[in-house]
């Protein structure tokens, strides 16, 4: 039987695909590098995280979305908005580095997963879980990549509200971080209750945690700032204003 949190990723879904589009409209808008490209790229992928979640919920299981599922919400749920911090925090060179040593392992994790054989003895109508992989060793990538989602992601945001704290005419920038920060860990602790079993964690802590970093990109965004001075002209942080 389906109960009522199930349903819970068909509005994150919807909610992904709005704020999506707002931050590739100001891409378009201010053409101010790649942060924003990746951020894009990563509301959308969150999204089919969760697309693949509602389609079980209102389908049933299968094979396909199962590893539709673990690609784009296990290995992709929080890395590409991380990288796009990354591309705001640091040199672009630093940032390129980065992006050459992620990317080959989610498309190594990617190919595995495809690859797996499926274990139909551990598959459940209308939920999802990493058990059904044959190849369990599989699973030992998501660790590392949703490690380094949360230090850049969770971590840039912490940082940059630690730098905007104590002046007033940025205090809205701090607000801003702190709720990106909290938005981008409650994914993180969903995804670990996933591993043992309580998916329906999993559909709450994606629908809040995409709700707070949105509110905190308008924090950052819609709240003018002031003219940059010696304190502000530090790294914006995480979806600050590109």
């Amino acid at each position: 039987m389906r109960e009522p949190v199930y349903f819970i990723p068909i509005f994150t879904t919807l909610m992904a695909l709005v704020f999506a589009t707002v931050v590739a409209r100001r891409w378009r808008e201010r053409r101010s590098g790649p942060h924003l490209l990746w951020w894009t790229f990563g509301i959308l992928t969150y999204g089919a995280g969760t697309l693949t979640e509602a389609s079980v919920t209102l389908f049933g299981w299968h094979v396909a979305l199962f590893k539709a599922w673990y690609i784009t919400g296990a290995l992709l749920g929080g890395a590409p908005l991380a990288q796009g911090t990354v591309y705001l925090l640091f040199s672009r060179r630093t940032a390129n580095r980065l992006t050459a040593i992620l990317l080959p392992l989610i498309i190594v994790a990617a190919a595995a997963a495809i690859l797996s054989p499926i274990r139909p003895e551990f598959a459940e109508q209308y939920r999802l879980s990493g058990a059904v992989l044959g190849w369990q060793w599989v699973r030992l990538f998501s660790p590392f990549i949703n490690t380094y989602a949360f230090i850049f992601l969770a971590g840039g945001a912490a940082l940059s509200a630690w730098r905007y704290r104590r002046r007033r005419e940025t205090h809205h920038r701090f607000v801003g971080n702190v709720l990106i920060a909290v938005g981008a860990l409650l994914p993180g602790i969903g995804g670990t209750a996933t591993r043992f079993g309580h998916v329906e964690v999993l559909y709450v802590t994606e629908f809040i945690g995409l709700a707070l970093i949105w509110l905190g990109y308008r924090w950052n965004t819609k709240v003018p700032a002031p003219a940059p001075g010696p304190e502000v002209e530090v790294a914006g942080g995480a979806l600050a204003p590109g």
